[in-house]
């Protein structure tokens, strides 16, 4: 168990702190922020919004139990990633910045395929349970 739970929380936490240290400014609205956001043409009021989800995510991961909650979480977080990633893509092109998502797919990857690991071993129908069906 121990094999499993350390690479989980390495992910995990390093994935915790990437998101929520971009996740309280954009709550807070900082000026960064707001100056990246009007750069890819979003307006102002989505920054505090994607924010909160953003943290949200991340206390949802952190929080143990609730594995549907913890799914959506994953979900949101890849999703948040993604459309970061393709607005910057379309309006800045490729650049050296990509390695910051590649990073965080990587991480978000890492924390995900371990927790269905360790969820695995700690309830065999662990599969079952996220569906609601049992065998």
């Amino acid at each position: 168990m121990k094999k499993l739970a350390i690479p989980y929380w390495i992910f995990t936490v390093l994935l915790a702190a990437l998101m929520g240290l971009g996740a309280i400014p954009n709550m807070m609205s900082s000026p960064e922020g707001l100056a990246v956001f009007e750069h890819l043409g979003y307006p102002a009021y989505l920054l505090p919004f994607i924010g909160a989800a953003k943290l949200l995510g991340v206390i949802a991961i952190l929080v143990p139990g609730f594995p549907r909650i913890k799914e959506w979480a994953y979900a949101g977080l890849f999703f948040d990633l993604t459309g970061a990633m393709y607005s910057n893509i379309m309006v800045d092109g490729f650049s050296g910045a990509m390695i910051i998502f590649l990073i965080g797919y990587l991480l978000i990857a890492g924390s995900y395929v371990y927790y269905h690991k360790r969820l695995r071993i700690r309830t065999p129908n662990a599969t079952n349970q996220l569906s609601g069906r049992a065998l």
